[in-house]
């Protein structure tokens, strides 16, 4: 091993880390359905830029 690469630590990386990992994926779940539940609202059902949009109307 080369002397710039310092000694492995030995303490744990992933373990502690387990709420966070948890809470990013409640937090993306979350924000994936409010936004899903915005593109099915009245007011952006029928926006061009929606990708559920009803109709042919392609952006410009």
């Amino acid at each position: 091993m080369p002397s710039w690469i310092p000694k492995k630590f030995p303490g744990k990386v992933a373990e502690p880390m387990i709420p966070f990992y948890a809470a990013g994926l409640i937090v993306l779940y979350a924000v994936n359905a409010g936004a899903n539940a915005m593109m099915g609202s009245d007011e952006f059902k029928n926006d061009p830029r929606n990708p559920n949009a009803k109709g042919d109307a392609k952006p410009k």
